[in-house]
């Protein structure tokens, strides 16, 4: 009887949150912000670095840890890692390691505030075949009276052809959330389609326009045009700052950088009399492109 060889590997592998810092930029003060915002990753009962907050321990800032690490002899005891051992869930050959929730946070800046997703923890999810919407959870104001737990919705998917398509959010929807403030508004996705990495979405705009019917009359009617708008990911601006000593494909600490941007390419204009008589034209974007 023949038995097909299995892949082990593929079988159990397994899931579990590592830590993984960007560096946001300088606070009001003009000291660095490292935030761990977490990934899921695939290791199985091999020895890992546990965190890299762990190996900062001891140092003042980001440039004494790589002077230090600069300085030391090759082959010398390093206390910036520890391993550990231990049996994480594993993901069969028909899942995949997701984050189970992500956590909003605000970091204030010296440009301002800004907002960071940080992943909180990982599981083991089912690969989908075909594109859709699937819940996913966001928790904002955490550890507050306001704290709220939002599905705002992920697409996904496998990769679509031809090459260069995948599975994206086309239509949006929106949520209500309570802060100290004010009340703010959480887009949502509604639905998914297959798309280019930078892609056109509808965009409706209502205008009054006055027309003239067969008798001479004037008519207000209500004019819906497509305006669009353009979405997606173009090549990402992100530089790696500091790489593991043990595996150096594995980035530890990202510094977020300006990659280029999704934006219109082609345009139409829709010309009509406005309700004060006046001609008014409106550009909707017909298609998008990267551009640096």
């Amino acid at each position: 009887m023949h038995i097909e060889p299995r892949n082990l590997f593929a079988e159990r592998a397994c899931c579990r949150r590592q830590s993984h810092f960007i560096y946001m930029g300088q606070d009001i003060l003009g000291s660095p912000v490292n935030v761990d915002v977490g990934m899921c990753r695939t290791n199985c009962g091999q020895a890992w670095p546990s965190s890299f907050e762990a190996g900062m321990q001891g140092y003042s800032s980001l440039l004494d840890f790589l002077r230090d690490k600069k300085m030391r002899t090759p082959g010398a005891p390093s206390h910036e890692f520890t391993g550990f051992e231990g049996n994480h869930p594993s993901c069969g050959a028909s899942m995949t390691c997701e984050p189970t929730g992500l956590r909003v946070d605000k970091v204030l800046l010296m440009d301002g505030l800004h907002e960071v997703e940080i992943i909180e923890d990982c599981h083991c999810e089912a690969k989908v075949t075909r594109c859709v919407r699937a819940p996913s959870l966001r928790t904002y104001f955490f550890e507050s009276p306001y704290e709220t737990v939002i599905d705002v919705g992920k697409c996904v998917g496998s990769k679509g052809e031809p090459e260069g398509f995948s599975c994206v959010p086309t239509k949006f929807d929106s949520a209500v959330v309570d802060t100290p403030n004010k009340v703010e508004l959480i887009q949502t996705v509604a639905g998914c389609d297959m798309k280019e990495g930078c892609y056109r979405i509808p965009y409706v705009e209502y205008h009054y326009e006055i027309t003239y019917n067969e008798d001479g009359l004037k008519e207000e009617k209500l004019k819906e045009i497509d305006v669009g708008r353009c979405l997606g990911s173009c090549t990402s601006g992100n530089r790696c700052l500091l790489r593991s000593a043990s595996d150096s494909a594995e980035c530890l600490l990202w510094a977020e950088g300006q990659g280029s941007a999704c934006v219109p390419q082609g345009y139409e204009s829709h010309t009509f009399l406005n309700q004060h008589g006046q001609i008014r034209t409106v550009l909707a974007i017909t298609s998008c492109l990267c551009q640096s």
